[in-house]
């Protein structure tokens, strides 16, 4: 089975209060595309990315490296919001354009676009969803009491601290990004699989030549955890806010397309730093409701979307960056519960 080229954004659009909404963010020229200013985005991108491996050589054989090593796990992260908006359609009008730069972006952070669409894919379809949901659908957490009592031996152990470990699981996040990335194109699950295996060959051998032609073994090691682990916890700190400590879904739900996206998703306040640091995740509620819409766009709709709830008596959630990590491991904590009771022993004469 192959994976769609591009995200599936096709949404409710007649007789429904989505539709009323639709319009009015249509009428203010927010669903038009801005590919000048992601042509800087990513033109800013690039050449940061690039000035870093100039430095990286620079440097040399040195500790003082385990400093570019958090700024590459930032430029990762970076690189691959922007493939995420190419899988959304977000930067060109042209389906082959997105794809050419979410391919491009996937190959330099080592990750599969095809794989990464298919699975976000789900996400969009039925968030929060705990059938259906890829993201909510992980081995080491459990996200509803259901899914905790499924969990048995080490997995069910984890599940009962889960909001303890939940910060130094996410430091295997982008082990777990390339793990699942070359599964995927090892099976032929996506398309182009041919070209994605190039990718991300190309991308593990210019990465590991670089770290070891330049630092001594035991460096470039310590170099790559580094990396690797901040980058991880960089991913995951900038999924997890969006969703995790929402109301979950079940099948046979009731909800319509509008309140499924609105009242399983989160905002994250705190202005430029924020936006930059999060990639337009933390306007997740308008990109939930309108995923091909640019990500510049998206703190202007959030004006339009947040008094249509209003109007509408729809719950719109959105607190602090901080707050809502507390939302997060008070969720986990909170599912994790039953699992730490004690059985009661039986009784004895």
């Amino acid at each position: 089975m192959t994976s769609s080229s591009t995200f599936d954004t096709t949404e409710p659009s007649t007789g429904s209060d989505f539709a009323e909404l639709s319009r009015l963010v249509k009428a203010a020229g927010l669903l038009k595309r801005r590919r000048t200013a992601y042509g800087i985005r990513i033109g800013l991108n690039l050449a940061a990315f690039a000035g870093g491996w100039v430095a990286f050589a620079f440097l040399g054989d040195s500790w003082w490296q385990l400093f570019l090593a958090a700024f590459f796990a930032m430029m990762f992260a970076q690189l691959a919001f922007i493939g995420h908006d190419a899988g959304h359609k977000q930067i060109f009008s042209s389906r082959k354009a997105n794809d050419a730069a979410g391919l491009v972006h996937g190959g330099l952070t080592g990750l599969s676009y095809g794989w990464w669409i298919a699975t976000h894919n789900r996400h969009h379809a039925n968030p929060n969803h705990e059938d259906e949901d890829p993201d909510v659908d992980i081995a080491a957490l459990a996200f509803s009491r259901a899914q905790s009592h499924q969990k048995r031996g080490f997995l069910r152990w984890v599940a009962k601290y889960q909001a303890f470990l939940f910060f130094p699981l996410l430091l295997l996040e982008g082990l777990n990004l390339h793990v699942s990335s070359v599964r995927a194109v090892w099976a032929g699950d996506v398309r182009r699989h041919k070209l994605e295996s190039a990718l991300l060959i190309g991308h593990l051998v210019a990465y590991l030549a670089a770290v070891f032609i330049v630092l001594s073994p035991l460096t470039g090691l310590v170099f790559i955890v580094v990396h690797q682990f901040l980058w991880g916890l960089y991913m995951g700190c900038s999924f997890a806010p969006n969703h995790k400590g929402m109301e979950m879904l079940t099948t046979g739900h009731k909800l319509d397309f509008l309140r499924k996206q609105v009242l399983t998703s989160r905002n994250i306040r705190g202005g430029v730093i924020v936006d930059f640091a999060l990639g337009g995740l933390n306007y997740q509620i308008e990109h939930h409701l309108f995923p091909s819409m640019a990500r510049g766009n998206l703190k202007h709709a959030q004006v339009i979307v947040r008094e249509f709830c209003a109007r509408h008596g729809i719950s719109y959630a959105q607190c602090g960056w901080a707050r809502s990590y507390g939302y997060v491991l008070e969720h986990l904590h909170s599912v994790g519960a039953p699992l730490r009771e004690r059985t009661p022993e039986p009784a004895t004469s």
